[in-house]
């Protein structure tokens, strides 16, 4: 009798055990599947990069530096009918500056160690989805010019870039958001949305990315310029002098994506070509070859620039502006009053005047 008891209990206590392990299957898979909805709720309604079709109808805050993701969602934005372009050396310019000089509301969408490639496919989605823009401010430098810009490995940098959001097919990107960082971004979106963090960059793309100017430092800021280098840049004596027959084989592979843009906004844009002051240690020694060939990449510009009726203003070139330290951190990278100054040079140019007095810059085509 006491074998049957015994057996008895073990088969109930069996059962009961059966029956809480089915018991915590049932919870653990509700639990599961609310919370997977949850996130998948989140991901695409939220939709951090602004993406999806269906998301929710809210004007989307960048929360995050990666400039190439959140870029086009600026754009798509429809908040603004002007752009910048261009690589660090154009992020300092500041697009409530560039309203009050020129009129409309700009966006400035400039990259870091962006290529031209990469620049060019910002401002083809803007183009493509939203129509031509009302001015298109091209911070010029060395990607531009490059003999080689097409070639597959200098179209990206090893940042990557995510053609997904850019191309016409917005279902495609769904999959895309499905990962770790994405819910990271929704959740920091909602978190600025209510005020409790601060963007990471302004509506327009902005930010002053260098250091406060109380903060600045020239014995520093010298040793990023010069390094090692002895701080002089001989000029090449006798200067060299390419042929026209020279100039006229020398291929620019970037300047073909200006031409396309120029072509299809079929004169509703302002074109404005800026060629950036890096300091003269991230210029060709003048009189050399690398001058040479620089000087006719401007010259090419500026003949794609008559036929866009486009302003073309050059502050890339060697100057008392451009040989002192004091106006650098590095030898990429001028200082906040030189962004500002640029600007008024926009104003002043198209008002007329061919040059700066104190020789920081030239017009080399006016529209």
């Amino acid at each position: 009798m006491a074998l049957f008891k015994s057996l008895f209990q073990s088969m109930r206590s069996k059962r009961e055990s059966e029956d809480a392990w089915r018991g915590f299957n049932r919870v653990f898979a509700i639990v599961l599947a609310g919370a997977t909805a949850l996130v998948f709720t989140l991901l695409f309604l939220v939709d951090p990069l602004g993406v999806v079709p269906f998301s929710l109808p809210i004007d989307r805050p960048v929360v995050d530096i990666k400039q190439r993701h959140f870029y086009p969602m600026v754009i798509r934005s429809r908040r603004f009918d002007s752009l910048v372009i261009g690589t660090s050396t154009g992020r300092l310019l500041d697009p409530d500056r560039l309203d009050k000089a020129l009129g409309g509301r700009f966006a400035n969408l400039s990259l870091n160690d962006g290529r031209a490639w990469e620049q060019w496919r910002l401002a083809d989605l803007y183009v493509r989805e939203i129509g031509p823009p009302k001015s298109l401010l091209i911070a010029l430098d060395g990607p531009w010019c490059h003999p080689e810009a097409n070639a597959p490995e200098n179209l990206i940098t090893k940042r990557g870039f995510p053609e997904w959001i850019y191309d016409e097919n917005p279902w495609n990107d769904i999959l895309h958001l499905v990962n770790g960082r994405m819910l990271e971004f929704s959740i920091r979106t909602i978190v600025t949305k209510l005020g409790l963090r601060p963007k990471r960059l302004a509506d327009s793309g902005f930010a002053v990315f260098v250091p406060p100017e109380e903060e600045y430092d020239l014995a520093r800021a010298r040793t990023h310029i010069w390094g090692n280098a002895a701080p002089a840049l001989p000029p090449a004596s006798p200067p060299l002098v390419l042929a026209e027959a020279d100039r006229a084989k020398l291929k620019f592979p970037a300047l073909a994506w200006i031409e396309d843009l120029q072509a299809r906004t079929k004169g509703k844009t302002n074109f404005i070509y800026l060629w950036t002051p890096v300091h003269v240690k991230s210029q060709p020694a003048p009189g050399s070859r690398a001058a040479a060939l620089e000087e006719a990449c401007k010259s090419r510009l500026d003949t794609l620039a008559r036929d866009a009726k486009a302003l073309v203003i050059d502050w890339r070139i060697p100057s008392p502006l451009t040989r002192n330290d004091e106006n650098y951190w590095d030898a990429l990278h001028y200082r906040l009053p030189i962004a500002h100054a640029m600007i008024d040079s926009l104003v002043a140019a198209k008002s007329g005047q061919a040059s700066d007095p104190d020789g920081a810059w030239i017009v080399r085509h006016a529209p």
